[in-house]
């Protein structure tokens, strides 16, 4: 027989075991009714790789990075700027006299195979041109030239090397700019690209300029140029950046990248207009969308890269003020999803900086500032992500 107060705790016990079981299933369902509600989008899906690269050879450290090109055989190409952007902790083996035998800074251009490999590395003043004072760009052409910019005070010039190294052409003179209606001097590049089919090297014209300007990639020599919406550039002052207000004529500094698609049009970032403008290759504007258009600082609009699809379905862009990289449908220039956050672990970033897609599909990005380094997303195919911002994108456990 149950006396009394045992049979009260009995009671109150079954109760309280119901209530526990009522409740999880209240949050249980709550839950479902939350992922229900979520809005889901068909896109690509990517997971960081947080093994790639490898580690540099001689405890080597990378400085601010600053530009990403793939070659055809999908070794990854980037240019940083090195000791120069080391503090001296980081570069003890470099101070005079060394005060450790760590770190020192890697050579201002570097290429990884896919493995991850350090294949080559090289770069700095020469013999025949002018090193940039501060490296800003690369891109690797379809005949395996490798193409670098600056956006150092003085650097008013574009170069043209071999994989390894050896010195080809340079375009403009360092020193030189006279405005962004120059027509032999460039005003502190922020990009390249240069185009196989009509061989003609696109350049982001940038830092002081506010201009694309077009190169015969052989000669060196400009063949035209233009500003916003195909007009002809001026260098007026522009005050602060208003959201609300109209979209300016011109275009403001940085003019940050520039990207050709397969169909022939070119898509260039106007980084604190929070802005990308549209045009055919022969500066006819063909239309514009703002990212993030309530930016402020150094701007939502910083580089872009295309999925290898043949039609390029999406277009990404990185975003180094919001520490996104945004997923966008290329038709239509709508945002689908985006994936990151500010942080120091893979897939966080500090300054997300340059991208680019290898041929399967997979995303490389820099970063600047404290950043400095470069990351992998690995390509999971396309299908159903959350809409708006996934956040950091780990691999799946199995």
């Amino acid at each position: 027989m149950i006396r009394g107060a045992q049979r009260r705790n009995l009671l109150c016990g079954v109760a309280f075991a119901a209530g526990v079981i009522g409740f999880s299933a209240g949050v249980a369902m709550l839950q479902h009714a939350a992922t229900a509600q979520e809005t889901m989008v068909e896109a690509p899906i990517f997971e960081v790789d947080p093994l790639w690269p490898k580690p540099l050879p001689n405890e080597a450290l990378l400085g601010m990075t600053i530009g990403i090109s793939i070659d055809d055989q999908d070794n990854v190409w980037i240019t940083h700027r090195s000791s120069a952007t080391l503090n001296n902790n980081e570069k003890g083996a470099e101070l005079n006299p060394p005060v450790a035998i760590c770190c020192r800074g890697a050579p201002p251009v570097l290429a990884f195979n896919p493995a991850g490999d350090t294949i080559y590395s090289w770069g700095g003043p020469g013999q025949g041109y002018e090193w940039p004072e501060s490296m800003h760009g690369i891109f690797v052409d379809h005949k395996g030239n490798v193409w670098l910019g600056g956006n150092g005070a003085k650097d008013s010039q574009i170069l043209k090397f071999t994989k390894d190294g050896k010195f080809l052409m340079q375009s403009g003179h360092q020193g030189k700019n006279a405005g962004s209606n120059d027509p032999e001097n460039f005003g502190r590049v922020a990009q390249i690209y240069v185009d196989p089919k009509s061989n003609e090297a696109f350049v982001a014209d940038g830092y002081r300029n506010r201009r694309v300007a077009v190169v015969d990639p052989d000669t060196g020599k400009i063949k035209r140029f233009w500003g916003a919406y195909g007009n002809k550039p001026n260098d007026d002052p522009q005050g602060p950046y208003n959201p609300t207000a109209a979209a300016l004529q011109q275009y403001r500094s940085p003019v940050h990248c520039v990207a050709l698609a397969n169909d022939g049009l070119l898509y260039v970032c106007d980084r604190q207009h929070d802005r990308v403008q549209v045009f055919h290759t022969d500066g006819t504007y063909v239309k514009e969308q703002f990212f993030a258009k309530n930016t402020l600082a150094s701007g939502s609009t910083w580089e872009v890269a295309f999925s290898k699809d043949p039609e390029q379905r999406f277009m990404y862009i990185t975003d180094g003020q919001n520490e996104r990289v945004r997923i966008v449908r290329r038709d239509t220039m709508t945002e689908l999803t985006s994936f990151g956050r500010g942080g120091r672990q893979p897939s966080e970033f500090f300054g997300v900086h340059s991208i680019a897609v290898d041929s399967k599909g997979n995303i490389y990005t820099t970063e600047t500032y404290e950043g400095k380094r470069v990351q992998k997303f690995n390509f999971k195919g396309i299908g159903k992500v959350r809409a708006g911002d996934q956040g950091v994108v780990w691999p799946q456990r199995s």
